[in-house]
């Protein structure tokens, strides 16, 4: 049995960046003291919208609905060439609807079980890789294909059309340079049948389906988040208890801690004067670095505090999501998968991984400066 202490490192290791949000608001707490200001920290707009948005899109993920698109996607592919391009395209248009992780949850080990069933174990590591960048750049162009762009759209008040819009051309350079990564690898016959799997239509498919075109009427501004997470809860209380169990809280939790943690370094006279001074015309570069160190979403909510200049804020956070490993959570989601069924292959996925994405931010960046 396992003491005390392992559990509690297990699960700093599997909630990193809840337990470095919650030291982080705890230690914030020390030199502003808990009062009513506390509660005008908490963006409930913007829990309540992820929470209904991670409900849906967990509920179809489990009646089968991607895994279903996937696998009749790849039935239409002849060679090994085509299969990467596909298996890569589906995390890079999914993303755009389901969030990232989401995504990633679902098309990576899918696509290992497909490499093995073809016999390309050697297109594990390019597979992998591009399936991460592929969700986490695909994510950028709607404001609910990641935490991040789901926070500030909210912030920004800018409109859908003009959201999408702004990260549009970087959204088509990504797909490009994907492509033409994916058909790098040499390619060959493809001899393996993926059959899809049967969706599990019924009552609780279409409710999901509802659900899904609550959040968009609450993305396009016509719902009150608020509204659509007080439905989604009352569904899941009546008719799918066990998926209520199954959400992903610790990301909720997460970004209630970092709103308290920025809440109070926001009366900390002296930190917002440094960090306002810093943001100051330099905000794609600055949400780029911290991203690199702290991930895109925390990032993302410590500067939105200190700069209305949203659509940089909005760009930088983003393309902050490539790079290191820890730069977008939702890239140690496909790590682990592969460091699972490849553990002795790690230092070269690593290695790939930072190679490939150190390589479009710098062409991403490049690209921002040129258009700006």
């Amino acid at each position: 049995m396992k003491t005390f202490t392992q559990r509690a490192l297990a699960f700093a290791k599997a909630e990193a960046v809840l337990v470095v949000a919650a030291l982080l608001a705890l230690a914030s707490m020390a030199a502003v003291p808990p009062d009513k200001g506390y509660l005008a920290y908490i963006d409930w707009d913007t829990l309540a919208l992820l929470f209904s948005l991670m409900a849906v899109t967990k509920g179809l993920q489990q009646l089968g609905l991607f895994d279903a698109v996937g696998a009749a996607l790849l039935r239409r592919t002849a060679t090994t060439r085509r299969m990467l391009l596909a298996l890569v395209a589906l995390p890079f248009f999914v993303s755009m609807l389901v969030t990232n992780d989401v995504a990633l949850i679902t098309f990576v080990p899918f696509g290992l079980v497909v490499l093995e069933m073809a016999d390309c174990r050697r297109l594990a590591i390019p597979l992998v890789v591009l399936q991460t960048l592929a969700a986490n750049l695909g994510s950028m162009f709607t404001p609910m294909g990641n935490p991040q762009n789901l926070y500030l759209y909210n912030r920004s008040g800018m409109g859908f059309a003009a959201f999408c819009a702004l990260l549009a051309p970087y959204v088509a350079a990504s797909g490009a340079l994907l492509a033409l990564l994916a058909l790098a690898p040499k390619s060959g016959p493809v001899t393996a049948r993926v059959d899809p799997p049967a969706v599990r239509w019924g009552g609780r498919a279409w409710w999901y389906a509802g659900g899904g075109a609550l959040c968009l009427l609450c993305i396009a501004k016509v719902l009150p988040p608020l509204a659509a997470a007080a439905a989604t809860l009352a569904f899941l209380l009546a008719a799918d208890r066990p998926l209520l169990a199954k959400l992903d809280y610790s990301l909720l939790g997460a970004f209630v801690a970092f709103f308290v943690f920025i809440g109070n370094t926001g009366r900390l006279p002296a930190f917002s004067a440094l960090l306002e001074q810093a943001l100051a015309g330099r905000e794609v570069a600055v949400a780029v670095a911290a991203s690199q160190v702290i991930s895109n979403v925390p990032a993302a909510l410590l500067l939105a505090r200190y700069s209305e200049n949203w659509p940089a804020l909005i760009v930088g956070c983003d393309l902050g999501g490539l790079g290191t490993l820890i730069a977008s959570m939702a890239s140690l989601i496909s790590y682990k998968f592969f460091a699972k069924a490849y553990p002795a292959l790690r230092p070269r996925y690593l290695f790939w991984f930072t190679l490939a994405n150190v390589g479009l931010l710098a062409v991403l960046l490049a690209l921002h400066y040129c258009i700006a």
